[in-house]
């Protein structure tokens, strides 16, 4: 098993905590990884984008001209697509972006995002992580005090003093056990996380 190191709030180091290798010390497979932030950017897309076909747009019943000895080309409505007001030839559509993966590759994913986290020394565990009141003037402190600036924040419980102290500060996120995702692990440089919510992650995905 890993051994990692627990930090406070004032980056000094505390005491060491192992890690299980069935979450944190997983082979790291990078394909499902890929599949699970496709999955995640895919299935964020609204697609909810629509544009008009020549069937769709107002008006346009009535032959504009007669076929023949006018010297016109030829037209049988005045919403074509060549014409002014016209519908769209392939007028996109409202569809489902969204892409599907199995619990079983889910897990692994995570497991994997959370293994190279540990595997770069870009995991800190810290004993606790409270503040008294909402001042994100200490949060900042606090994260400098671990070197991270680019953080992903793992919290056990609901803490509204860190997530309130969190938001106006750029690049830091403020997650709970159940709501971490690969794309998120990945997308910051650091992740900060509490011993109490290492071991519930350990009690859920073990």
């Amino acid at each position: 098993m890993a051994n990692v190191s627990v930090y406070n709030m004032e980056g000094r180091e505390v005491g060491t905590m192992e890690l299980n290798d069935a979450i944190f010390g997983v082979e790291v497979n990078e394909h499902l990884v890929h599949m699970a932030v496709l999955r995640q950017l895919a299935n964020k897309r609204q697609g909810t984008q629509k544009a008009k076909t020549r069937s769709e747009v107002s008006g346009g019943g009535r032959k504009p001209w007669r076929q023949k000895g006018t010297g016109h080309a030829r037209q049988g409505s005045t919403r074509a697509p060549q014409w002014k007001g016209g519908g769209v030839v392939f007028a996109p559509a409202p569809r489902d972006y969204s892409v599907k993966m199995n619990k079983k590759e889910k897990r692994i994913a995570l497991k994997s995002a959370l293994t190279s986290r540990v595997n770069e020394n870009k995991f800190i565990v810290v004993d606790e992580l409270k503040l008294d009141e909402i001042k994100t003037k200490k949060m900042t402190g606090v994260l400098k005090a671990l070197n991270a600036e680019k953080a992903l924040i793992v919290l056990h419980g609901d803490d509204g003093n860190v997530i309130l102290s969190s938001r106006n500060i750029p690049h830091v996120k403020v997650s709970f056990i159940n709501t971490i995702n690969v794309y998120d692990i990945l997308k910051y440089n650091t992740m900060i996380i509490t011993k109490d919510a290492v071991a519930a992650i350990e009690e859920v995905y073990a």
